[in-house]
């Protein structure tokens, strides 16, 4: 209805004649090209292989893997991708002074029947046109996907979800499990 690149009405003047507040038109993004997913699934395949790749390491593989791309774009779509170089760094492991350590409490146990233990955790998959989450519940004894959930959005109701179809279908855990 509205068309942004008319040559005589304003986007303004186009909402006043229709009857709707400016403020209710809303820029409609473009979809990202493909040549930019294929980019960032070459990152992240990259990455997988070699995770101490950094910006820079990166762009020197993906040139002599024939591709025309600069540091700055590599920076971007790696930033994008939430993807960050493995290396050491100072003194991550140093508590802070009166700060609490709290123990891993699992780290012991032996797990020796169902339903004692269950994890969730939640992952990316790479997917034509960018990404969807996954969610899993999983049993540790048997090692046994519980419930899975897929998403496109990163919120807590899909999580939900599957914990609730994993505890409907299969009970209670003694113990769940999870860093979220």
């Amino acid at each position: 209805m509205i068309e942004v690149q008319h040559p005589l009405l304003s986007v303004t003047r186009q909402c006043e004649l229709l009857g709707l507040a400016r403020a209710s038109y809303y820029h409609q993004p473009k979809p990202e090209p493909k040549e930019t997913l294929r980019l960032m699934r070459l990152i992240d395949e990259t990455y997988l292989a070699f995770p101490f790749f950094g910006s820079r390491q990166m762009t020197r593989w993906l040139r002599r893997q024939g591709e025309a791309i600069n540091r700055k774009r590599v920076q971007r779509l790696m930033r994008r991708l939430g993807l960050e170089a493995i290396y050491q760094k100072p003194h991550l492991s140093r508590a802070q002074a009166g700060q609490r350590i709290y123990p891993y409490l699992l780290r012991h146990l032996a797990v020796t029947r169902p339903n004692q233990v269950w994890a969730t955790d939640i992952t990316y998959v790479p997917v034509k046109g960018g990404y969807a989450y996954l969610c899993a519940v999983i049993d540790w004894h048997s090692r046994c996907v519980l419930a899975w959930e897929l998403s496109n959005t990163l919120d807590a109701s899909f999580c939900a979800r599957a914990v609730q179809r994993a505890l409907d279908t299969y009970g209670t855990p003694e113990i769940f499990n999870t860093v979220q």
